[in-house]
Parts: C-alpha cells; structure tokens; sequence
C-alpha cells in the first residue's frame, strides 16, 4: 500500500491517521480549517479571557475505542474520573438526587430508592425491556411511557444527552445500545469522564504532535472541492487550485460531514436532518466547588441540561437545540445564567462574562429514519473509505463514534 490521504482532522481523522502512523503507513493529513478538532477543541476566547472548549463532552468508562485512542496519544490520565454517579437538580421541585448504578450487569441499585430517580418504582424501569427488544423503526417515545417522573428526569435527558435528539423522535435500537454497554453492565463501565484541563490538551494537541513525531504534517486551509473519478477509483484529490494525484497504491479516507462528503460524492447516501446543540461558558471570579467532587450536574426544568464545571467556568450544554436557534444570544445567556444560580446555589448579583456558541449541524437527527442512512466504511470506490462520526459505527454521533469510525477505516486498510 502506498500513501494513505486521509481528508478531515476532526476526531475521526486523527484516529485514523495516528493508528495508521503508529503502523507504518505513510499518511498526508489535509484540514479545511485553521485548526484540527472540528468539534472537539479547546480555544483562547477573547471575551471571557480564558481558554474553552467549543462544546461540553462527557464520556463513559464504557467508550472503550476514545479511552485506547487516549493511550495511544498518552493522554489516559487526563481525564477527571468520578464514581458512577449522576447528580441531577430539579428546577421546578428544587428536589435534587444522584443516580448510582451498583456493580456488576444485575441492576440492584433499582430495588434502592435512595439510588433510583425520586417518585419512581420499580416497576417503571421495565420499559427498558420494550427497548432491548425494539425493531429499527422504533423510538424511545414507542418504547417507553412518556408521561410521569421516570421520562421528565431519565428518559429525556439521558436521551437527549446521549442522541442530540428528541426523545419521543430518537432511535430506541440506539438508546438501547448505550444504555446496555453501560448502566446494564455495572458501575465499571458507566463511570462519567472529562477532560480535566480541556478538549484540545486530552484528544487534539498530543495527537498532532504523535502524527509530526512520525514525519506527518498537517495541512490546513485544504478544504476539498472536488475528487476526480476513474474507472471506480479515486484519482485526484482538488483543494482549491491545486491537485493531488493519486497513485494507483494510494488510499483516500474521507472524514469529513457528511454534507461535505454527499457533495463530493453525489451517489452516496448520508443523514440529511443536523441537529443543534448550544453551548453556554460563564467565568466567575472565584473558584465553584461541587458537591462530592463531581464535576457535573443535570439540570431537570430549565433551558441548560447539563452544567460543567472547571475551576471559575460554568459550561452549559442545550441539546437537541433547534427550538432556540433564532432567539438572540443574549436571551440565551440569561436564562442559562438564571439555571447556573439556582442549580449551584450561587451568590452572584450581577451576570458574569458568557459566552453562547451555537453548533447549528452538531451531529445528525439520531431518528430512525436517518440511521438508515448511515454509509458504512467502505464505499463503490476501491480505493476510497469513508469515516466520522455519522457513519455507520452502530454507536451514536460522540465522541466514541468518531473514534470508532477513524479506527474502521484505519483496519479496512491494514488488518488481513
């Protein structure tokens, strides 16, 4: 095999790429931005004054393609990593609560009222069987009772969390497929993860630097315009003005979003409908301390659905955000800052500096119906694949799908 050219330095790409180094194969890296990350990335923001990430990520023990990722770029202990628990605030009720799945795949910690969601019974939790038995055209709204305290303060947000989707709209299959590789496995595999010091020092910066380390520069401001087609396979590659052949040895990954990729390659099939999520950062100017060393809570009742703290700054995630994105930023700050006080306890007069960054196409409509047109990693062209995480990687759009999408790519060329 000769050169692989892999298009897009997003998680996917950077997964693929540095696997595909760490084996020996030579790898061109070609980025349309400024910058690698795409969505996961850490930047210096001129108004708070400090650096951020460009929108909250939490993983699960359970993300085994990102934690093998973290420790091939050596970056495993970077992460903050809590016990299973999942703190939540209910605005309305001002009832708060904490969700602690117990070890091992039997679910004991259900038979503990003081473990399970407030005002729910046992028997509640069974629709979770309606969802391991769901067909592929079923939602969780099908699944489950949608109606009552288990789908207000579980249901949806875990949902919504996981999906960037809807809940009564969002795919059961792979809701179902979360929940049975985590909470169905014990509090091993469901304990929350964060990056402790941002997005761009765990997943980008080492990354980039493993991929120079083997002699592999990125090239930024490439953005592909065009792939010149022979005989089924890929043989140019068009950034702007300039053209880069591909030997007949060659490989092409593309791992770029999917409108990008249905653009350049007009026959294929990718998820139409984006959905949004808005990210809220406020800086204090004192240090937030959280209860029980917990770094996150779930909000039940507001606009934010979940605040992350780091030291002085408050990171609000909106999820499944469509709803608000024509109401003025602004607007936007002040509720999520009106959450942050009440779910924090806050004694703060005045708004701090916030900062909204909306991400209008953050991942695809995780429905039923645009999972049915995920692309898999192999396309009609032989020497072309495809990866990121709206491809077909059986696990939703996060980061563990990106991941899991470059790690694909990278085996369909070099494992026998």
């Amino acid at each position: 095999m000769g050169k692989v050219h892999v298009v897009g330095a997003g998680l996917a790409g950077l997964a693929c790429a540095v696997r595909l180094a760490a084996r020996g194969v030579e790898v061109a890296l070609y980025e349309a931005a400024g910058h690698a990350g795409g969505r996961c990335r850490s930047y210096f923001d001129q108004s708070l004054e400090c650096e951020i990430d460009n929108g909250n990520h939490l993983l699960l023990s359970a993300n085994t393609a990102a934690l093998d990722y973290l420790t091939e770029i050596g970056t495993r202990d970077s992460l903050i990593e809590p016990d299973a628990a999942f703190p939540f605030i209910d605005l309305g009720t001002g009832q708060s609560w904490t969700v602690r799945p117990n070890d091992g795949p039997i679910p004991w910690w259900l038979m503990d009222r003081a473990r399970r969601v407030p005002d729910t019974g046992l028997t509640d939790y069974l629709g979770a069987v309606k969802l391991a038995l769901a067909g592929r055209d079923r939602t969780v709204g099908d699944c489950v009772d949608t109606v009552g305290p288990l789908w207000d303060r579980f249901w949806e947000p875990f949902t919504v969390a996981v999906l960037n989707t809807p809940a009564a709209d969002a795919s059961a299959r792979l809701v179902w497929m979360v929940l049975r590789e985590s909470f169905m496995r014990g509090a091993r595999y469901s304990k929350p993860m964060i990056a402790r010091d941002g997005l761009s020092i765990s997943f980008i910066d080492p990354a980039l630097q493993r991929l120079r380390s083997k002699g592999v520069e990125p090239i930024f401001g490439a953005r592909l315009r065009a792939a010149g087609i022979e005989d089924g396979k890929v043989t140019r590659l068009a950034f702007g003005d300039d053209n880069v052949p591909i030997r007949p040895d060659d490989r092409v990954v593309l791992a770029i979003p999917p409108s990008g990729a249905a653009a350049i390659l007009t026959d294929i099939t990718v998820p139409r409908t984006s959905s949004t999520i808005f990210n809220a950062h406020i800086r204090l100017d004192q240090t937030v301390e959280m209860p029980n060393g917990i770094p996150f809570l779930g909000v039940i009742g507001g606009t934010a659905h979940w605040l992350i703290v780091r030291r002085n700054v408050i990171s609000a995630t909106i999820s499944a955000a469509d709803h608000l994105m024509d109401e003025p930023a602004d607007s936007i700050a002040d509720r999520v800052w009106d959450d942050a006080k009440r779910a924090l306890n806050l004694n703060v007069i005045e708004r701090p500096p916030i900062r909204v960054i909306k991400e209008r196409r953050a991942t695809f409509a995780q429905t039923p119906e645009e999972i049915r047109r995920r692309p898999g990693t192999r396309t009609r062209y032989s020497n072309l694949l495809l990866a990121g995480d709206w491809t077909d990687t059986g696990f939703p759009a996060t980061i563990e799908g990106a991941i899991r999408s470059g790690h694909a790519a990278a085996a369909a060329l070099t494992d026998p």
